[in-house]
């Protein structure tokens, strides 16, 4: 089992959209979607790989013209499968305070392309989110827009998230914490 520190390359022109493969991606996307607005996170666990590697790095802006480098990267969450259980199994018991009451949440996945990877057993796919998300009736619904770029791997004949990189539209996000999956 390989780990991945970054996600794979790109290989070639995205798949066309009536490719099987393409089409189980995309079906993956919208099946996991539903899975986070019925918040049914335990068996969203069972699409991921064992090596997964979940993360959204801090988008930094800066002017064009600058040599201002960040110093070292910083990111809003950079989990494994073990992070992803436990944050999931706090859900499930009364400490989870972030989370009561429960977010009312709708994940929009469009623009889904997938590539090839040197690596047979698996696809890049690279798709847009938006997450609306409304909690009580006290704070004003909120929505973060992001691109995402997963690696799927076929596990047992079965594709499954490997990695997954969010990157943010927004460089400061404008919600109270981020205990939601994007």
């Amino acid at each position: 089992m390989t780990t991945l520190a970054e996600p794979r390359a790109r290989r070639g022109a995205p798949l066309l959209y009536s490719d099987p493969r393409h089409l189980e991606a995309s079906q993956l996307l919208v099946e996991e979607a539903y899975l986070f607005d019925t918040q049914q996170y335990d068996e969203w666990l069972t699409m991921l790989c064992s090596d997964i590697r979940y993360l959204m790095p801090v988008q930094v802006t800066t002017a064009k013209n600058t040599n201002v480098e960040p110093s070292r990267r910083m990111d809003h969450f950079d989990e494994d499968f073990f992070s992803l259980a436990k944050r999931i199994e706090r859900f499930n018991t009364e400490h989870a305070y972030t989370e009561d009451p429960p977010s009312r949440l709708r994940h929009y996945v469009s623009n889904v392309r997938t590539f090839e990877t040197d690596h047979s057993d698996e696809l890049r796919v690279e798709s847009y989110v938006l997450m609306f998300r409304s909690r009580g009736d006290v704070r004003p619904p909120e929505w973060i827009s992001a691109g995402r770029v997963d690696v799927f791997r076929r596990v047992d004949g079965r594709l499954k998230l490997a990695h997954r990189e969010i990157t943010a539209d927004e460089s400061v996000l404008r919600t109270q914490n981020l205990a939601v999956f994007l």
